[in-house]
């Protein structure tokens, strides 16, 4: 009964009460920032946010634009819009707000596959290269705004635990956008 078959056959183990748990998450890539359940975590909290991808990326810019007002002359398609009320409305900034939350969204899909997720910001952060004077640093700018849409769009569900997974996951996922905007080949 104690052999390694034996052992290998059981997918539980037992607790210190002789109960049976169940066994341990299985282990991320090392390269992700987030253990199995805090990665579990975020993909199933985020079906919530991917069914109001828009409605969170106008909110997230509009909080950009807020904080960062200057960022907004480097849209050439809504930087004409100076009020909340203007931005809200707008067609052109919706469709810009759904491109970059599609980014995300596919960046948060990705988590399985380590080596697509890198490669995709990557690339995506070195599309900003073409950008007239775009700083890598302006990446860093969409965190918190990110963050408080993500957190409107959860509302009761955004805990403290799952605010902290969201934060360790935009901070990975900009920071690998900047890798890719500085490896780009100009």
């Amino acid at each position: 009964m104690g052999c390694e078959l034996s052992k290998l056959a059981s997918s539980t183990t037992q607790n210190q009460t002789g109960r049976e748990s169940p066994p341990p998450p299985a282990a991320t890539d090392p390269r992700l920032p987030l253990t199995a359940r805090q990665k579990y975590t975020i993909i199933a909290s985020w079906k919530a946010v991917a069914r109001s991808m828009e409605t969170t990326g106008v909110y997230m810019f509009i909080k950009l634009f807020e904080s960062n007002a200057e960022l907004l002359n480097m849209f050439t398609n809504f930087k004409h819009l100076k009020t909340k009320d203007e931005q809200s409305t707008s067609q052109e900034l919706a469709e810009h707000a759904l491109k970059v939350m599609t980014t995300l969204d596919e960046g948060i899909k990705g988590l399985d596959d380590m080596d697509a997720f890198l490669s995709y910001l990557h690339q995506v952060g070195a599309t900003h290269r073409k950008i007239p004077h775009f700083n890598r640093q302006y990446f860093w700018k969409i965190e918190a705004p990110f963050l408080e849409a993500v957190k409107m769009t959860l509302d009761d569900r955004y805990t403290e635990n799952v605010e902290n997974i969201y934060k360790l996951t935009i901070k990975f996922i900009i920071q690998t956008l900047i890798d890719g905007f500085d490896q780009a080949v100009i």
